[in-house]
């Protein structure tokens, strides 16, 4: 285990050792960081990104660095990274610092300029993000809030918002997702046994209604209809 500690080289294999040890060690780090710092970077993750990335890089592209220290160094910043999350969950002051509360940069339909500026957002990318939602109009916006997490939120006015069943009174289903059963040439036999199916009518399916075999679909799916619905390899 010499390669965790500095040396004038490493061997092929000691480099190999230290990337597959890093890499691990940073599987670790993550999980224990919680599921909130992969899905969105706050303040708090960015921060830890930063110097997580920076401290693991340099022993594993500098030989005459080792890997312990990082690894102490990394482990401190995640217990100081979890304490940070616990004292934001329990203490309004530390939440606020932390993760602030959401900025109103359109108010029904008027453009709030120094909230703006306070998010530091360009008018351009407000637009950008406008036009990611499909909305072709900012006085269509009863409220649009920048939060924590870099994203904004985007509310119409009641008499631009899409209508829906229940604003016409029209009869809906309920939902139905459909369940894969062929994904790239092969079966997912779980599923078909929970269908209380087999290959074999499977097979029967495929054959008299779209004159395929299994090695012909790309993805098929069912519903709670049993109507499957292929997609081939083009």
């Amino acid at each position: 285990m010499d390669f965790f500690m500095s040396q004038d080289s490493l061997t092929a294999v000691e480099w190999i050792s230290r990337a597959a040890i890093g890499f691990i060690f940073l599987l670790v780090i993550t999980k224990l960081m919680g599921q909130r710092s992969i899905s969105q970077l706050r303040f708090l993750d960015f921060v830890m990104a930063l110097l997580i990335g920076n401290i693991m890089a340099h022993p594993l592209s500098d030989e005459g660095l080792g890997m312990k220290g990082s690894m102490l160094t990394m482990g401190t910043l995640v217990i100081l990274y979890l304490l940070g999350v616990y004292l934001s969950l329990h203490s309004t002051f530390i939440r606020k610092i932390l993760d602030p509360s959401p900025i109103s940069i359109i108010h029904n339909g008027e453009i709030l300029y120094k909230n703006l500026k306070k998010a530091r957002i360009p008018i351009e990318s407000l637009l950008s993000e406008l036009r990611k939602q499909q909305i072709e109009e900012v006085h269509k916006v009863a409220i649009a809030l920048w939060e924590p997490g870099g994203e904004i939120s985007f509310f119409l006015k009641p008499q631009y918002q899409p209508v829906t069943h229940q604003d016409i009174a029209l009869p809906f289903k309920a939902f139905d997702l459909p369940i894969p059963i062929i994904e790239d040439g092969r079966v997912n036999q779980s599923e078909l046994m929970k269908l209380n199916k087999d290959e074999s009518w499977l097979h029967d399916q495929l054959r008299n209604s779209y004159d395929a075999t299994v090695h012909d679909v790309l993805l098929a799916t069912i519903d709670k209809q049993d109507q499957i619905k292929i997609y081939l390899y083009k």
